[in-house]
């Protein structure tokens, strides 16, 4: 990051808007705007000659699509991006997509372009870009975020949901499952890996935070792209071979043991590590009734959620990997589960489909009949 801070860039169609989104970044004392344009094309030729810490894109942009614009950006560098989309368009088509291919975040745009609207959304513009930019930071250049409203909530960790597991109290067993979680930037990197992975994989259940509806559209944008099913969990889903269930938007998704299968539970409850579904109440769940018979995997993603879940997987006895910086869009999630030591292996995004099939192969190798957790 420069001197100043972070360096945002603007792309906004609206030239009043973006006069005055600049004026206000200008304010925070924390914030550099190297500048602002209508332009995606004039915008993507100025990022090459220096590089923004994170954008702030309309929904709407000359010259080439926001969503072809965000692409670009993040197959040339990684970066985080928030897009600024109306009250109206938030879960909008062309927002939803947005999302899928990597934005990180989206705030919505002053209701006009008075100077009084702008300065009343102002504020949390500026927050979420201090966030989202800092959270991609490196430790050693990472400026203090001003706090989001989610960050003003209770922060429950996963005992609000379920028990911790006992260190190895499951065996080793012929059913073997895959638990993913990701949050900034998730949404591609599943893509990434799941368009990869072979019909007859393990099966898979996924946390990526989202809100509600986003994550049923999620699912079925990536059962269109992939040779596995892809659905939103249900209550009482089995997981099976061939398929990946993602935690609907606003409920918890935890694993359960049913005899000899696998279950999931699609629950209520309060925020964890407030997010709601959360990766660690779901990891937590995976090393209490998997244990050594999972393999747990955190992408992409702001923040720490998934970090300590993590490492239970691992104390339980599973495998662990984490996705490496450089191909994080965000890389506070993996990074906080590094520092922990819950992660077993480091690996770039294009690994990981290769270390699941290995997984599977492997484990069935070693299976032997399952034993209930004490307790469990």
């Amino acid at each position: 990051m420069s001197e100043r801070g972070i360096k945002v860039l603007v792309v906004d169609d609206s030239a009043t808007l973006r006069r005055l989104l600049a004026q206000a970044l200008a304010g925070d004392p924390a914030s550099e705007v190297m500048t602002e344009t209508c332009d995606a094309v004039l915008a993507l030729g100025q990022m090459r000659k220096r590089w923004p810490d994170v954008l702030l894109l309309d929904i709407e942009t000359r010259r080439m699509d926001a969503i072809s614009f965000l692409r670009r950006v993040i197959a040339e560098r990684p970066t985080p991006i928030v897009i600024c989309s109306s009250a109206a368009n938030l879960r909008a088509p062309t927002t939803l997509a947005a999302i899928a291919a990597g934005a990180v975040s989206v705030v919505a745009r002053p209701a006009s372009g008075r100077q009084s609207a702008i300065e009343q959304s102002a504020t949390e513009i500026v927050r979420t870009l201090r966030a989202a930019a800092a959270a991609s930071a490196r430790p050693a250049t990472q400026a203090p975020a001003i706090p989001t409203p989610a960050a003003l909530r209770p922060k429950n960790s996963a005992d609000v949901m379920l028990a911790a597991a006992l260190p190895r109290s499951v065996e080793r067993t012929s059913e073997q499952i895959v638990a993913i979680g990701a949050s900034a930037g998730g949404t591609q990197a599943l893509e990434t890996v799941l368009t990869r992975l072979p019909a007859a994989c393990h099966g898979l259940v996924i946390v990526q935070h989202m809100p509600e509806r986003f994550t049923a559209m999620l699912a079925q944008r990536l059962d269109e792209l992939c040779r596995i099913d892809v659905r939103e969990a249900s209550d009482g889903d089995r997981v099976r071979p061939g398929q990946a269930l993602i935690a609907p938007g606003g409920k918890h998704l935890l694993l359960q043991r049913s005899g000899s299968q696998y279950r999931v539970e699609v629950a209520d409850g309060p925020l964890v590590n407030r997010h709601k579904p959360s990766v660690d109440v779901l990891f937590r769940s995976v090393a209490r009734f998997a244990g050594g018979n999972a393999l747990g995997i955190i992408l992409t993603g702001m923040g720490d959620d998934g970090a300590r879940g993590l490492r239970e997987m691992r104390d339980a006895g599973a495998s662990t990997v984490a996705q490496d910086e450089a191909s994080c869009v965000v890389f506070g999630m993996p990074r906080e589960a590094i520092r922990l030591g819950a992660a077993e292996q480091i690996m770039a995004l294009q690994q990981i489909p290769g270390a699941i099939v290995a997984f599977g192969r492997s484990r069935a190798q070693a299976a032997i009949p399952w034993r209930s957790p004490g307790g469990g």
